[in-house]
């Protein structure tokens, strides 16, 4: 069984390598939330995730046993960019199975430390049966993303670092996948401070592990659909459950759109960019999840920063519609001259600034004389928008807001 000595000689191993990342305090998300915030920030680690430290660890012990001749992993991601970055690092050969969905950034991120990649199946699980065949027809060692101890133990080095930056944390947050951040995590704080609390964090979208842990017995999924996927495990581990069960006090779930409110609020307001997955310990804060007393000391886990910007752009746009600051309307006018100039008329007199327009009087849903205009506007909140709702009806125009 994993223990704090395992870890603690893990981080001997890691230490050098990996970054010591910042546990900083969050003065906003601290008054947003009740509680005293430190993030632990993994997203700023070399390769952009924690996964380096659990990837390095494993292989480094298989080095010391002279038992290697190259690695296959299948990942995400952020394990495929540890497990290639750590080859490199001891100058053997790695083999990277990844979903055929994963972002582009994630893929080159891996191809750049010399690994080959190889696309398979819709998600991880499909990408791991995969690999686990080509590392056995390869006589290739196969590096777990989670299920590992090894890997386990140097993920729990994070919390090492967390208990020397803050001494006195009443409670841990982390994001959960497969279970081996957690696991790795939860061991070594349990160690340190037994009293303290480990809550786990998943989406609901990869509902797995909070089923099992519910459950209190391994449950699969058939499939998962989320921005964060850095999680997205569809089956449940039995070696991380185990550990789950007995050392996580706490484990809640976040929907998508809380997850991207997560994204864009470390984004605009802590100046931090995290992928989905690591946003998921926010996300639970910011929504009230977390039940613990007023002023608690709270470490978060971000663990990871390695998004596609296709995503974030999105996730951008859609925050900036859901907190009233862009406005998209399909407006119903007379098609004539003057029509359109009376209508950015209005727009002018309530401060709107136009960033999109279109024209449009081909439609065949339109009635003859008549024009559709779809507007993408910057606002500047709920009561701005209503000005412009009231003044557009006022002038006579119909329309209807898009979402």
């Amino acid at each position: 069984m994993l223990d704090l000595k395992e870890i603690e000689k893990a981080y001997e191993r890691v230490s050098g390598v990996v970054h010591r990342t910042p546990f900083s305090h969050a003065p906003i998300l601290s008054q947003k939330s009740g509680y005293e915030v430190h993030l632990k920030k993994e997203n700023l680690q070399r390769t952009g995730a924690f996964k380096l430290r659990g990837a390095f660890n494993k292989i480094a012990s298989l080095m010391e046993s002279g038992d290697i001749t190259g690695v296959v992993a299948a990942s995400a991601g952020n394990h495929a960019q540890g497990v290639a970055y750590t080859a490199h690092h001891f100058g053997i050969a790695a083999t990277i199975v990844m979903p055929e969905s994963t972002p582009l950034t994630k893929i080159l991120g891996v191809k750049e430390f010399g690994a080959t990649v190889i696309l398979h199946g819709a998600n991880y699980d499909e990408a791991y049966a995969h690999a686990t065949e080509y590392a056995e027809e390869k006589g290739l060692s196969f590096v777990h993303p989670f299920a590992d101890e090894e890997v386990m133990a140097g993920q729990g080095t994070i919390t090492l670092e967390m208990f020397e930056d803050v001494k006195d944390l009443d409670a841990i947050v982390v994001p959960v996948g497969g279970g081996g951040l957690i696991s790795g995590i939860a061991v070594a704080a349990k160690a340190l401070n037994p009293d303290i609390k480990i809550i786990g964090v998943s989406a609901e979208g990869a509902p797995a592990m909070k089923k099992s842990y519910d459950a209190q017995t391994p449950i699969d999924t058939t499939s998962v659909r989320t921005i964060a996927d850095g999680i997205a495990v569809r089956d449940t581990s039995p070696v991380t459950l185990e550990y789950i069960l007995k050392y996580v006090d706490v484990f809640e779930t976040v929907c998508e759109d809380e997850i991207a409110a997560a994204i864009l609020f470390l984004l605009e307001k802590q100046k931090v960019l995290v992928e989905g997955a690591g946003a998921v310990g926010v996300a639970a804060l910011m929504h009230g999840k977390l039940k613990l007393p007023q002023n608690a000391k709270v470490g978060v886990v971000l663990s990871g920063g390695n998004i596609d910007v296709t995503m974030l752009s999105l996730i951008i746009e859609k925050g900036l519609v859901k907190s009233s600051r862009k406005m998209k309307l399909s407006v119903l006018m007379v098609d004539k001259p003057g029509s359109l100039m009376h209508f950015t008329e209005l727009l002018t007199k309530v401060g709107a600034n136009i960033v999109q327009i279109g024209y449009d009087r081909t439609s065949i849903d339109l009635e003859f004389g008549d024009a559709t205009v779809s507007v993408h506007l910057e606002t500047k909140g709920i009561e701005h928008q209503e000005q412009i709702r009231d003044v557009l009806r006022e002038g006579g125009f119909s329309f209807k807001e898009e979402y």
